[in-house]
């Protein structure tokens, strides 16, 4: 019998689709105005949405330039300076945008490098924020107010006098009567309490603030459980009140520990530091850095779509004895700290992210 050699049968390949169409279709998609500038400042490319957010066509948009759009000296034009100069992602809240063609807008902005020679850079623009939400509803984000800066001035301020106001109150007790010398302990006691204030509101490590709240979770509420957690110990220190931030923290890990199954539930604790976020302060004035990052994600079903929008919103929840204040006044203390507060959710990932100010350190912060 004659054996015929064996043929490898080879397949015919088939066509790879031109991914062009493709991309400015994913483009088109995408619910938030979309710009790609080149070096020279030039717009290439714009999406549907950036379309409707200037008024303008796409064909009219692309080819003038960046600057020619805005007013002149507009700080978006010094975020895309930073994003070519650091190469980083960089992001803004609360940014204004002011141009004739569009008006008067209030937007968080992102920029990013793209294209193979990192030659694009993309500003991504999120219009009505969910800081913005927040501000609207609860407080009116002031720098000069914030714990921040109140802590700030306490630690290096008030201590050392009070210190000088208690030493001269023993002294005079020594000579008082018995009034007297209830009014020097009534000054001592009051010194204590606000040293004792002070304290509470001096830098604190996140990862120290985070472990005391697991511990309170786990032996208690979130006895079920597991808990991952994934530092960044490099960090720097955080200015504000401990009290407060595992407060804040505790609430959100008992939210999550309500959504998460029974059987394997699993909560997830992320730190890191994020050097493009930045945060503007009222009227587009006094820029601050947001560098340090928290992350409490779980696997839970996520949070309904309807209830997105309102989820920061006082009296809003899903719970049947809830309030719906929990997520409000946590909202309000990062605020009240100078951070925001954002979520992302879908099923079995919900993720809150908190960006806070750190202690100004060797010019970091």
């Amino acid at each position: 019998m004659i054996k015929t050699p064996f043929r490898r049968r080879t397949a015919t390949p088939r066509p790879v689709p031109d991914p062009q169409p493709e991309a400015a279709a994913v483009l088109a998609a995408l619910a938030d105005p979309v710009i790609v500038v080149d070096r020279n400042g030039e717009i290439r490319l714009v999406n549907t949405a950036a379309e409707q957010f200037f008024g303008t066509s796409s064909a009219a948009l692309r080819g003038i330039a960046l600057a020619d759009l805005v007013v002149p000296h507009s700080p978006l034009l010094g975020l895309v300076d930073s994003v070519w100069r650091s190469g980083n992602t960089i992001s803004e809240y609360d940014m204004p945008l002011d141009g004739a063609r569009f008006g008067s807008r209030s937007v968080t902005i992102q920029g990013a490098l793209a294209g193979e020679a990192a030659d694009l850079l993309v500003l991504t623009l999120h219009e009505r924020a969910m800081v913005d939400k927040v501000d609207r509803q609860l407080t009116h984000r002031n720098a000069a107010r914030s714990i921040t800066a109140m802590a700030a001035m306490l630690a290096h301020e008030v201590k050392n006098p009070l210190s000088g106001i208690r030493g001269a109150a023993q002294l005079l007790e020594q000579d008082a009567d018995e009034a007297g010398r209830e009014l020097t302990r009534l000054i001592c006691d009051e010194t204590d309490r606000i040293v004792a204030l002070v304290d509470r509101m001096e830098a604190s490590n996140i990862h120290e603030i985070l472990e005391r709240v697991r511990k309170l979770a786990q032996s208690g509420f979130a006895r079920h459980v597991r808990f991952v957690e994934e530092y960044d110990p490099s960090l720097p220190l955080v200015h504000g009140n401990r009290d407060l931030l595992v407060q804040v923290f505790l609430n959100i890990v008992k939210n999550a520990a309500e959504a998460v199954p029974g059987a394997d539930g699993e909560i997830i604790l992320t730190t890191g530091y994020r050097h493009g976020l930045r945060l503007a302060g009222p009227g587009g004035a006094g820029r601050r850095h947001l560098p340090l990052m928290v992350a409490i994600s779980d696997n839970g079903p996520g949070i309904p779509e309807d209830m997105r929008p309102y989820l920061f919103d006082p009296f809003v929840t899903t719970k049947r004895n809830g309030t719906g204040l929990g997520l409000a006044l946590v909202a309000k203390v990062i605020g009240d700290h100078g951070g925001v507060i954002e979520f992302d959710s879908q099923p079995r990932r919900t993720v809150f992210r908190v960006f806070l100010p750190v202690v100004a350190q060797d010019g970091i912060g």
